[in-house]
């Protein structure tokens, strides 16, 4: 019995012992069938309602080369599942004003991903699939040692996906593996499964998955905490990274556990609290993040929550509003009057950016800030083998962990 299906009848046995027994059933058929799975089937249940999918893409679009699949072929809407429910009627007259016509999925931030890549593991490396459980649920995830490490505390770098990609597909587009063969760091990537959102998009825009010891952010910190646990990793090197939806689930994981995380990297993400149910978190991605109410994430005092951030977003994103880029790094600010440097520089790919680096007194970057000219929802620099990528920008993967590792140790 492998690990995924050792998941399943985990879930499988957790419902039967609650007494839903035709979700059980449900998990040991897609188990026995070999359909890929859904893990804690019963996250629908468990946050209240079904789960919730986002796809900002109308039709109407005009795609450029980042919004397309790497083959270039067109979004096909056919290949959508549709909705088991009719959309409410104010959802509906919502989305009408942006253009939608349903019936349509709202699915993740990026669109469909390419078939599975071959993940290639160096002599003496691992790359495993591992999984986590706890009272909010239980998450599959990959993990990659490389071959320099024999025991000794080396840092952990976990890499949270976009919408409908999977571990596999953004190891092989992030090309983070590589980068931590070169470096000597471990690599954790956490699976968000169909159960949890049709469309494997991080929950970001429900308040339950914004709140520390809840939700996602407890399950990607308990992730985090277990390889800790198992392995040897340094404490004051741990850090989070992501894209789109993945990128909007790393900035919650900054605000909610700057205790775990030493810094973190946003690629194309939304900042913490930009959005509380899908009306808003369309809102947010069209236009950025509305003033915070009284009742919202209010400005952090200084140094109480912000880690370190680095932020890579480009001008031409036509699926969050390159604004989500500038409202991460004023939402990251711990203090007021950082030293800001703004560089502008040209890739080897041929992209051109700016690059805004605000440092403390001492002059150790706090904040990093590139915008990609040109770019749109797609990971900077990576590879062409995984989904949404942009090969012709900066490296964004070897950026984030020079940001990271730049850094002086965190004292736990």
């Amino acid at each position: 019995m492998d690990e995924r299906c050792s998941i399943e009848m985990m879930e499988a046995t957790r419902l039967t012992r609650e007494g839903r027994l035709k979700e059980a059933m449900a998990v040991l058929r897609g188990a026995l069938l070999g359909v890929s799975p859904s893990v804690c089937r019963s996250d629908t249940q468990r946050f209240g309602g079904a789960p919730d999918i986002l796809d900002p893409m109308p039709p109407s679009i005009a795609k450029g080369r980042s919004e397309l699949p790497p083959s270039g072929k067109a979004f096909s809407r056919s290949r959508r599942a549709r909705p088991s429910k009719p959309l409410p009627k104010a959802l509906n007259d919502f989305l009408d004003r942006f253009g939608h016509a349903p019936p349509f999925e709202l699915e993740g931030l990026v669109g469909p991903s390419v078939g599975a890549p071959q993940i290639i593991v160096p002599k003496g490396a691992q790359y495993t699939l591992r999984n986590y459980a706890n009272g909010d649920g239980c998450r599959a995830y990959k993990l990659y040692l490389p071959s320099g490490y024999t025991g000794q505390a080396i840092p952990l770098v976990v890499m949270l996906h976009g919408g409908t990609q999977s571990p596999d597909d953004f190891a092989a587009g992030t090309r983070m593996n590589d980068l931590a063969e070169e470096h000597t760091f471990l690599v954790a990537y956490p699976e968000q499964p169909r159960s949890a959102n049709a469309s494997r998009c991080w929950n970001w825009f429900n308040v339950r998955h914004q709140q520390r010891d809840q939700g996602e952010p407890s399950l990607i910190a308990g992730i985090t905490r277990q390889i800790m646990h198992d392995l040897a990793v340094n404490p004051g090197r741990v850090y989070v990274a992501g894209l789109s939806a993945g990128g909007a689930a790393a900035v919650i994981m900054g605000v909610t556990y700057p205790d775990l995380y030493a810094a973190i990297g946003v690629h194309s993400g939304l900042p913490c609290g930009s959005a509380t149910d899908l009306p808003s978190a369309f809102a947010a991605m069209r236009q950025g993040r509305s003033p915070p109410s009284s009742g919202s994430h209010r400005r952090r005092k200084s140094g109480t929550c912000a880690v370190p951030t680095i932020v890579f977003h480009g001008d031409r994103d036509m699926i969050v509003n390159p604004i989500n880029g500038d409202q991460i790094v004023a939402q990251s600010k711990p203090v007021e009057g950082l030293r800001a440097t703004t560089t502008r520089g040209h890739a080897s790919g041929g992209m051109s950016y700016t690059r805004t680096v605000q440092a403390d007194e001492g002059g150790m970057p706090i904040l990093e800030y590139w915008v990609l000219h040109g770019a749109g929802h797609a990971w900077s620099g990576g590879s062409p083998a995984g989904s949404y990528t942009e090969p012709g920008g900066p490296d964004a993967s070897r950026e984030m962990i020079r940001f990271f590792f730049e850094r002086p140790v965190k004292l736990a």
